[in-house]
């Protein structure tokens, strides 16, 4: 079965830093393209960084040289390093393969105050 558990969010200042952690088993994760999705109140959920097996990243415009994806294939987790966090980074944030295939996690609350 598969299964993958989000944490690390929490509530920070505008202009903080956080680092999400997504560990995944049931899955051979380290033929995965893995990606960090969010999902804010009223709006669809989004992709925010994707990352190849290989570890080569993409980001969307709107978290470009804030965000850092990364991964560890020997621990079959994925991280977000989140930094100069807004407000409107206000989300639940999930992680899943790029594009999306398993049943989502719980996901972990990231909220940012201004």
């Amino acid at each position: 079965q598969v299964q993958l558990v989000e944490s690390g969010g929490g509530l920070v200042q505008d202009g903080g830093s956080l680092r999400l952690s997504c560990a995944a088993s049931g899955i051979i994760f380290s033929t995965k393209n893995m990606g960090w999705y969010r999902q804010a109140p009223g709006k669809q959920r989004e992709l925010v960084a994707g990352i190849t097996p290989t570890s080569r990243p993409y980001y969307p415009d709107s978290v470009k040289g804030r965000f850092t994806i990364s991964r560890d294939n020997a621990k079959n987790t994925v991280y977000l390093q989140m930094d100069s966090l807004k407000p409107e980074d206000t989300a639940v944030y999930y992680c899943n393969t790029n594009p999306t295939f398993y049943t989502w996690g719980q996901g972990t609350q990231v909220t940012v105050s201004s």
